[in-house]
């Protein structure tokens, strides 16, 4: 049984790591796989329309990123430093949980300058090697210090891309989902990312209901795995919310024996973190360090979008217990040799 971390390696051409997305988000690449037969189809996001039928559901993340990359010096040497917002842990007094870059050179008492001094802030804890507690010098009004963090903020792209080009213009736009409402997050839920409003008018059309859940995804979703056996690996927590008509649509789509489709990891986690006795889906808000890898059994959604993960990921993981670790490999293999683009703006897999 494929429980180590050595399991999930394959060897991917830094070429298929996908820069930029596609010009249109529907008309990304798209891998059917259905697990009953192993049949697999190469189709375009949009025919995903062909797979769904009238009381289906598929669930949505609508989280908001916000631009959590900021750029500054150090008081005294003028040092540059990047500082990366992972969570708000009290508005009140503005205190920041984050990582920072260089962080040896960034220590409790230290003054950080960001943009001509319009954001000022000073580191109060250490909490990990990188991470850092900063509290806010600020003292006008929230609405303002948001606007700013805004304007001086940058899209925060993976790091994967950011190493091979600068942030874009059209990055603003293109690493929101269409459904992005709710501000939290500090990555994009890649498989909500290909949805188009008129793909969306088109499944209404067909009777399929789209739902949204709401799970901050933090930078935790792509924690490097550093142990071998995946039992010990310890995934960050993040929080998510299920409203209750989100729960009682996808409840009745299940009594009705149709398709409730996780669009991304985040969802997918979301979902299987608040199951009932009866294996049915509670409203919840709460917190989820749920970490999805072979053995597992599936309670909700029975058909899943996802993108195409780097080896080794919790994301590519989550996508072989559910497809099935052979069947996902295989899957791969024909991507990579398809030459499929892979990770936040790559192309798409449907797994029913």
């Amino acid at each position: 049984m494929p429980m180590k971390l050595s399991d999930y390696a394959f060897d991917l051409p830094t070429k298929l790591i996908a820069l930029h997305p596609t010009p249109n988000r529907d008309e990304s690449r798209l891998m059917v796989v259905h697990r009953k037969t192993g049949k697999i189809e190469h189709r375009i996001f949009k025919d995903v329309l062909d797979y769904f039928d009238d009381g289906d559901v598929m669930v949505v993340n609508d989280t908001k990123v916000f631009p959590a990359r900021l750029y500054g010096n150090k008081e005294k040497t003028g040092a540059d430093i990047e500082v990366f917002l992972l969570r708000e842990l009290n508005s009140q007094y503005h205190l920041w949980d984050v990582l920072v870059d260089p962080a040896r050179k960034i220590r409790v008492g230290n003054k950080l300058y960001f943009g001509d001094g319009e954001l000022v802030a000073e580191v109060i804890d250490n909490t990990t090697n990188r991470g850092r507690t900063i509290r806010f010098l600020w003292d006008g009004e929230d609405e303002e210090f948001y606007k700013t963090v805004h304007q001086l903020g940058q899209t925060p792209l993976p790091k994967e891309i950011i190493k091979r080009r600068k942030v874009e213009k059209e990055d603003e736009e293109r690493f929101q989902s269409i459904f992005a409402k709710e501000v939290g997050a500090v990555a994009a839920p890649m498989a909500c990312l290909h949805f188009t409003k008129q793909l969306v008018k088109r499944l209404a059309i067909k009777g399929v209901d789209i739902v949204t859940l709401t799970m901050h995804i933090s930078l935790g979703t792509f924690k490097t795995v550093e142990v071998e056996d995946l039992t010990k690996h310890k995934p960050d927590s993040e929080q998510f919310r299920i409203p209750e008509k989100t729960a009682q649509r996808i409840n009745e789509a299940l009594d009705a024996k149709k398709k409730v489709c996780a669009v991304g990891s985040s969802v997918m986690r979301s979902l299987e973190s608040s199951v009932s006795a009866s294996g049915r889906v509670k409203p919840a808000d709460a917190w989820t360090d749920k970490f999805i890898f072979i053995p597992y059994d599936f309670k909700i959604p029975n058909a899943y979008i996802t993108n195409f993960h780097l080896p080794e990921s919790t994301l590519f993981m989550t996508a072989c217990t559910f497809g099935g670790y052979e069947l996902i490999m295989k899957a791969y293999e024909i991507a990579i040799q398809e030459e499929y683009r892979f990770h936040t703006y790559g192309d798409a897999m449907l797994i029913l």
